[in-house]
């Protein structure tokens, strides 16, 4: 019997490995293991948990019910953790403000993709509001008082009313007797309510939903500064989903008709009108304001 030379076992190892790693390598892509399944969805915690999942639920259903997979709301303790989770392929789909956006724009190499905003996102205001009885009427009487902002991140709550604040040629790290940041636009409203800073800055939309459902009394808080608009918040996806997923997403969101009933009750939870197409060239000014703030990185 003929003993195969050494040379001759060692090829026929190597074109076994190569065919095992062909056939790997296409069972690997061709598994429908690695098809979309589930949506991972999350937002900007500009409100307490509680509320961004009571405002999502029937969204969520309704998204469901038009893209035919289930969709997953996974809450975040910040609103980097949004920018990161995007970024990392762990988050799909993110409820941004303005320069959360911008940040995930830059974080992903520009490849996400704002799909939608409501019509109100496109004049956005923030409100400056005091107690009732402060002497406080105009920006320049804030002058060594104590502040509060929102979260950092935050487009309404911090970096927008900080860059009206500069043009005013009041500097808050200067201007302020003590500035803080609360971390969401409910928590500002109820710190200036309850007289633990003297004012704050949020979110036009919070502070009027606050009022409408008496979480905060209108005789004890009052606006004495309302921004110039600007955009806002949006919804984006991440830039390598399936295209025909980005657009089921997109054409349900603008699907929605404030005539449908079901639709209207989505439509009152997310506080809009309707949904309308959103562009990253939108937020140039969110960018712009952020980098002369030196905000962003």
């Amino acid at each position: 019997m003929m003993i195969p030379s050494r040379s001759r076992t060692l090829k026929t190892l190597f074109v076994s490995f190569a065919a095992l790693f062909v056939f790997a390598f296409a069972f690997e892509f061709a598994t429908p293991s690695h098809a979309q399944t589930t949506l991972k969805v999350s937002a900007i915690p500009d409100e307490n948990p509680t509320e961004l999942q009571r405002k999502f639920a029937p969204l969520g259903k309704y998204l469901e019910s038009k893209i035919g997979m289930p969709v997953e709301f996974t809450p975040v303790s910040d609103y980097a953790a949004t920018v990161e989770g995007l970024a990392a392929k762990k988050i799909d789909m993110v409820w941004y403000g303005g320069f959360t956006f911008v940040q995930a724009y830059v974080k992903t190499n520009k490849t996400a993709v704002p799909i939608v905003q409501r019509e109100e996102d496109e004049k956005f205001r923030s409100v400056f509001i005091t107690q009732t009885g402060s002497d406080i009427k105009s920006l320049k009487d804030l002058k060594d008082k104590t502040f509060t902002f929102g979260s950092p991140s935050s487009t309404s709550g911090h970096l927008m009313p900080r860059s009206f604040l500069l043009k005013e040629g009041l500097d808050p790290d200067k201007t302020f007797k003590r500035v803080a940041f609360s971390g969401a636009h409910d928590a500002t409203a109820l710190q200036v309510a309850g007289g633990k800073v003297d004012a704050g800055a949020l979110n036009i939309s919070v502070f009027e939903k606050m009022i409408a459902e008496k979480k905060i009394d209108d005789k004890q808080v009052r606006v004495f500064y309302t921004t110039p608009p600007y955009y806002d918040y949006n919804w984006t996806v991440r830039g390598d989903l399936d295209p025909a997923l980005i657009k089921k997403l997109t054409d349900a969101f603008l699907a929605l008709d404030a005539k449908n009933p079901a639709d209207a009750e989505i439509l009152k939870l997310q506080r809009a009108t309707r949904f309308i197409p959103s562009k990253a060239e939108n937020y140039k000014g969110i960018e712009e304001a952020a980098l002369s703030a030196g905000l962003l990185k």
